[in-house]
């Protein structure tokens, strides 16, 4: 993993940092509006943001386990397939309940099967990882490869579909005009948020990817840290899995694969350092419904989905070479006042 030694330029004025954080995104946020709404006619409408609330948690969740291993200096390429490889273990167990009839316990156990399932692949990540010191992105790699041959062995290339009411009210419900997979994952920004930011789990995460050996000679237990960052990781895809498959009714190993740049995009746009070590989870949730009001307007637009996936990568190329330029020009300001 990558070492950094130089601290990262306001790093102490962390108040300071989030106001400035927030306020830019929030001020980018509106823009987007302005400009989608001028070309749109139909963009600030009710039905529009109602897409997006229920469209976006999915994308969030991803998101959300990809914030930990960046944050851990990692990353995790696998997560929209350990999501599917979740959803498909909730189904499999639905069905053998009876499928669309499948009463209360079924379902729970395929909420906790999702959930298990998520977090033993996010475990074996992490424990490979910090035992062995191979480089994340190969590790999350040949985990991606391996858990999309399985799902795709387990369904033959095919998908499972129909799940009971209940189920498929997680994905398309409303809760007090609250559609209910936004307050999944407003819960999940929530957790992830004191995770971080209020225990020695988010300590460590942290300081992990700022110098894993400095860490590790510090007292750290850095091997059980990094394997705990990967397994919630995992755990946080099969929450991702399990809304996935109530919001459409049915799972297959290669959906929401476009997820995977966009998650790095989220991410990286919420001001998460790519080398590890920064990151905070409220700015990242910005910089999501930022994307997916974005992702809409190109939608309403009828921008061809080639095109927009084009857009992505571009924009991913901007906000890292601005990110770049930006952190050298701090940088020289700060040894220009010592």
């Amino acid at each position: 993993m990558t070492t950094r030694s130089i601290p990262r330029p306001g790093e102490r004025g962390i108040g300071r940092l989030l106001d400035a954080d927030v306020a830019g995104l929030l001020l980018l946020f509106v823009v987007v509006v302005a400009v989608f709404g001028a070309a749109a006619d139909n963009f600030l409408t009710g039905s529009t943001f109602a897409s997006i609330a229920f469209q976006l948690p999915e994308l969030g969740l991803l998101s959300l386990a990809m914030l930990m291993p960046i944050i851990s200096g990692g990353f995790n390429l696998a997560i929209t397939f350990t999501a599917n490889l979740s959803g498909l273990a909730m189904a499999g167990i639905l069905h053998a309940g009876g499928g669309e009839s499948a009463g209360v316990l079924f379902i729970l156990l395929g909420i906790a099967a999702a959930l298990a399932t998520g977090a033993v692949v996010g475990w074996a990540m992490g424990a490979i990882i910090a035992t062995t010191g191979a480089h994340p992105i190969l590790v999350s790699l040949s985990t991606m490869i391996f858990v999309r041959g399985l799902g795709e062995f387990l369904t033959r290339g095919g998908d499972i579909s129909g799940t009971p009411q209940a189920v498929q009210a997680i994905g398309q419900g409303t809760l007090l005009g609250i559609p209910a997979p936004l307050i999944v994952f407003a819960a999940a920004v929530l957790v992830w948020h004191v995770l971080m930011s209020r225990t020695r789990l988010g300590f460590a995460t942290r300081m992990i990817g700022s110098n894993l050996e400095a860490t590790r000679y510090s007292g750290v237990p850095t091997r059980r840290s990094l394997t705990l960052v990967y397994t919630l990781s995992g755990l946080m895809c099969g929450l991702a899995g399990i809304v996935m498959l109530a919001r459409f009714n049915s799972v297959r190993v290669g959906h929401g694969e476009a997820y995977l740049l966009i998650t790095v995009l989220a991410c990286f746009l919420g001001r998460v350092d790519p080398f590890g070590g920064f990151g905070r989870v409220l700015p990242v949730a910005i910089a999501l419904v930022i994307l997916q009001v974005i992702a809409s307007g190109l939608n309403l637009l009828g921008a061809n989905q080639h095109l927009a996936t084009a857009l992505w990568g571009g924009f991913l190329l901007v906000i890292m070479i601005a990110r770049s330029v930006w952190a050298g020009r701090s940088l020289h300001r700060m040894i220009g006042r010592r």
